[in-house]
């Protein structure tokens, strides 16, 4: 077998493409998350705290900033000065944490279908059993 028939054999296997559907799934998922975090959640948090709250501007400058550079993030960071952004970070949890919530939702009602399902099996084969039982039964008594 060759190395190319042997790598399309591979790659045409169900888990890699399934593998494949899922990482560009879970990238389009990344961006609504994102978007949801960015657009809906915090501008509601900033309305609560009564004032606009935006985590990308929480920064620590670690280096000195050249002169007449503005003290916003965006500007900070295009100069090159190093810095400690923790407001980013705390905007890439809260993304974390609702990704990692609906994917928890997403397991526990596949879990709740998958055994459901294997409830209905059990009694399937629970009943193709007795009633192969009484068969065997019924065909002894007839002899």
């Amino acid at each position: 077998m060759s190395m190319m028939s042997e790598f399309k054999e591979f790659a045409l296997k169900g888990n890699v493409m399934d593998l494949a559907v899922g990482v560009i799934i879970g990238g389009a998922f990344s961006n609504i998350t994102n978007s949801l975090v960015e657009d809906i959640i915090m501008p509601i948090v900033a309305f609560i705290f009564g004032g606009e709250l935006n985590f990308k501007n929480m920064f620590v400058v670690l280096g000195n900033a050249p002169e007449g550079v503005p003290r916003t993030y965006d500007a900070l960071k295009a100069a090159g000065v190093p810095l400690l952004a923790y407001g980013s970070f705390i905007t890439v949890l809260i993304n974390f944490l609702i990704l990692a919530f609906i994917i928890f939702m997403m397991v526990k009602a596949m879990n709740k279908m998958r055994r459901k399902n294997t409830v209905e099996e059990v009694l399937v084969d629970t009943a193709t059993e007795e009633v192969l039982l009484l068969r065997e039964i019924s065909q002894k008594l007839s002899k």
